[in-house]
């Protein structure tokens, strides 16, 4: 995959017309948009793989209790995700950006407290606040990637950000599963629910470090954008002075 990946990227730097325009890369905003929602994408696939095992064998839910309790994540998603885009229009896209990075990672950090005592409600309330934040990430971190490009390159940037999501998806799956099976493993002389929730855990703390790693992304893409704005403002004003002289 490494080496094909270096393929393409060579072969798209030496046509005239690329696929795909690797300037847009070079753009903090847009690279930092598909960085995060790789990131993202991760933790969130994370709940879906380690919520049925918890739900099962740590809580000892039945099938359809597990069903019902998954099922709440999603709901919070749906309803957050219209309010989070009139926020984003009022308040701007980078605000709503922070907040809903730090609403995953308080959210994870939620799931690595929560006693096993709490039982399906130490489970839920993080995992509504994680999917409420990640519904308001993607409706802002869209917004502003979108907005960065013409009308003619959205198709292809719209494609980029599936991509980058379709990555974190299985990144999560892989990876976030095998951060679990390994703790898991690790607590095995204990009981399989001690093992289980230590499992779940041990996973969810990688995911509230993703997510720091996503907030300290996009704190550095704003910074970087917000100087390069004052230097193209700065050089179009004096651009103009110059214009003005006799």
């Amino acid at each position: 995959a490494a080496v094909a990946g270096w393929w393409f990227v060579r072969t798209q730097a030496r046509v005239a017309s690329p696929l795909v325009p690797l300037a847009h890369f070079r753009d903090p905003a847009l690279g930092a948009g598909f960085a995060m929602s790789a990131l993202v994408t991760t933790v969130v696939m994370a709940t879906m793989v380690v919520g049925p095992f918890y739900l099962s064998q740590a809580l000892a839910l039945d099938a359809v209790r597990v069903g019902l309790a998954m099922s709440c994540g999603p709901l919070a998603a749906a309803l957050t995700g219209f309010p989070a885009g009139r926020l984003a229009d009022r308040l701007g896209s980078h605000r709503v950006t922070v907040a809903g990075l730090a609403a995953m990672a308080g959210g994870a950090v939620l799931m690595v407290l929560a006693p096993q005592a709490m039982g399906v409600a130490g489970y839920v309330v993080p995992l509504m606040v994680i999917t409420s934040g990640y519904a308001a990430f993607q409706t802002a971190n869209n917004t502003t990637v979108m907005g960065r490009v013409g009308a003619e390159h959205r198709g292809v940037v719209s494609g980029l950000l599936n991509l980058s999501r379709n990555l974190g998806l299985i990144t999560g799956a892989s990876v976030m599963g095998a951060v679990y099976s390994f703790g898991v493993a690790t607590a095995a002389s204990t009981l399989r629910s001690g093992a289980v929730a230590f499992g779940m855990r041990l996973t969810f703390g990688v995911a509230a470090m993703l997510a720091l790693v996503s907030l300290l992304i996009a704190s550095v893409a704003w910074h970087r954008a917000r100087g390069s704005s004052l230097r193209d403002a700065a050089a179009a004003v004096a651009a103009t002075a110059g214009g003005s002289r006799p």
